[in-house]
This record gives C-alpha cells, structure tokens and sequence, in this order.
C-alpha cells in the first residue's frame, strides 16, 4: 500500500549529517515552540508537536536512523512511497488460512487515523512494519473457526498510538480510525492514566469482521509514549536536567522547576556536585498500583564560554585565593 514519504530531516530542520547533539537540540527547541500547552493556536501545534515527535522518534534512535537513511536521500516528501523489499510486511495482521492469507485468499492491509503516527511511520518502524503479534489467534486466543457453520473469528489487528505525558499522568479518551478497503470505522480508545511504554490498549471487537457469524478480530495500539522536551521517563519517573552556574552549585539556592501540574522550588544545597540527583517525590507518573514516580532532577553545572574582562579578573582572583584543589583531592 502506497504512502507518503516523510523528511524527517526536513521536520526538524537539520541537515542528514547533523550530529545527535544537533538533532536533540533541535526537537528541544521545536518541541518547546509547539507543546500544545503552550502554544496559541491549539489545533495546528498539536499535529506539529506529533510530526516532531514522530521525526525524532526515528532520528534519535540509531538503528532506525540507519534503517531511515538507507532509503536514501532522493525522496521528496509528500513523494507517494512504497516500501522496497526486505524492510518486512507492510501487510498488518494476518488471516489464519493459507501462507499469510484471509479467507478471500488476499493479504490484509489497514490504515489508521488519530493515533499521533502517519501511515509512513507505521509501515516503516511501527507494529505492521514488524508483521503484529500473529494472525487470528494473536491476543483473542484460538481462531473462532467452527468447522460445523464455517465461522471464523476475524484478524486481530495491531498499530501503534502517540501517547503524550500529559495524557499519561491524566488519563484520555482519543478516537481512532481504522481503514481497510472502502469501509472506515471510528471507536473511542481509553487511554488509561499511568499507561506505559509498549503496553497495548485493547479494543474488544474492532478488529477484522468475522464470516460466516463469527466474531469480529480485537484492536491492539502499542503505547508510544511522546518525546517531551523537559523530561525522559525511566519508569514512572520523570527525569528533569536542571544547569547551574558554578556559584550556584556552590553556594546552594531554590530553584523553580517544571513538573506536568507546574513548577515547583526545591532547595540545591551548597557544594552540589555536577550529575548529582535530587528527588522529588510524588511528582513522577501515576502508577496503576500503587502511588506515583518521582521527579527526579540532575544537576549540570554550566561554565561561561565567554567573559568579559571584569569578569576574567573576578576569576583569576577566585583562582588565587581558593583552597579547592580538585586534583588532589581526588588523589587523596
């Protein structure tokens, strides 16, 4: 099935060869720019804020960039796309009668919408691009096949869905729609709150019709969580880098920093070492069972590149007159 090719380069604004240092700032800065919470027009920062995730989804992971950048660099993006072989199956589930066949002796392809990814990603790097999780038997047991009426339970079918921190801490309904041939079926996915990566969302009955009376295949959407550009997740943890000024680190001060319902002041106590690692707890994701994750802030001390000249003086006094003497101490 033809699809549209997306630049990811192009949706990040950096040149094929950028570094990954290149390539985080700028889904840094993008990411910032067009966080539906913060922009002014809602509906367009939201399609963007998925177009950006989903480019950096790709670009920051190794071995899809490779994968991506194998493709070569001649497509034009919107181009029509068909997948070249050995890239896998961009058929989605299966039938269970025949070598990868329905009941009509066809292979089985589907499209989705609202799920935060565009059909492009999904054929090249999400659930279809690694041939689902099996045929009809799938995730809804045995095949319903009754050999006394021919019934036969329909294909299971699985794809993948965007899925924002904010929605995660929250909890969300979201529609989707799956296409297959001319017929288009909208359902409401509940998004609980405390869903994490790679777990599965199942939708009872909104997968393949079943013939001959039997019953309809489940929808599975694998949970990617949404690259945010203030916090990594580990776990139900929220990991949140906070830069300081030497003094800073030095001295100790409250410092205002962001969770996802707003900022909170923590104390940086005095002699705070670079990568050291404050909590905050209950500020993290929720978790299904049990209370939430923590915040956890990391500390990266920041050095000017540039000084002025009373500045230089300043720290060439502070060289002269401090006892710190990093390297024997370590020594010691």
């Amino acid at each position: 099935m033809p699809v549209q090719y997306r630049d990811y380069y192009e949706v990040l604004g950096v040149p094929r060869q950028a570094s990954d240092a290149d390539i985080k700032k700028a889904f840094r800065k993008l990411a910032r720019e067009y966080h539906p919470d913060v922009a002014k027009d809602k509906k367009r920062a939201e399609e963007k804020f998925k177009e950006i995730n989903e480019a950096y989804e790709v670009l920051s992971d190794p071995a899809k960039r490779k994968k991506y950048d194998e493709l070569g660099a001649n497509w034009k993006s919107g181009a029509e796309f068909r997948p070249p072989p050995g890239w896998g199956p961009s058929a989605g589930r299966r039938g269970s009668r025949g070598a990868g066949a329905g009941s009509d002796g066809r292979d089985f392809e589907f499209e989705f919408g609202g799920t935060g990814f565009s059909d492009f990603f999904e054929q090249m790097f999400g659930s279809r691009a690694r041939g689902g999780a099996g045929g009809a038997r799938g995730f809804g047991g045995p095949a319903g096949f009754d050999h006394e009426d021919f019934a036969e339970r329909g294909r299971d079918i699985e794809g993948d869905i965007m899925v924002t921190l904010e929605e995660a801490m929250r909890g969300s309904v979201r529609a989707v729609t799956v296409r297959h041939d001319s017929r288009a079926e909208t359902c409401q996915v509940k998004i609980p709150a405390g869903v994490m990566a790679g777990q599965r969302l199942r939708v009872s009955g909104r997968g393949e019709a079943g013939s001959g009376g039997g019953a309809s295949g489940d929808l599975y959407l694998r949970v990617r969580l949404a690259r945010h550009p203030d916090f990594e997740v580990e776990d139900h943890n929220l990991v949140y880098e906070a830069e300081l000024a030497p003094w800073e680190a030095v001295l100790g001060m409250s410092l205002s920093v962001p969770t996802l319902n707003g900022h909170v002041n923590i104390k940086i106590p005095p002699g705070t070492q670079n990568g050291g690692k404050l909590r905050v707890r209950g500020r993290g994701l929720p978790q299904r069972s049990g209370g939430p994750g923590d915040l956890i802030v990391i500390v990266r001390i920041e050095v000017p590149v540039q000084v002025s000249e009373t500045e230089r003086k300043l720290w060439e006094q502070l060289a002269r007159e401090s006892r710190f003497k990093p390297r024997n101490e370590k020594a010691e």
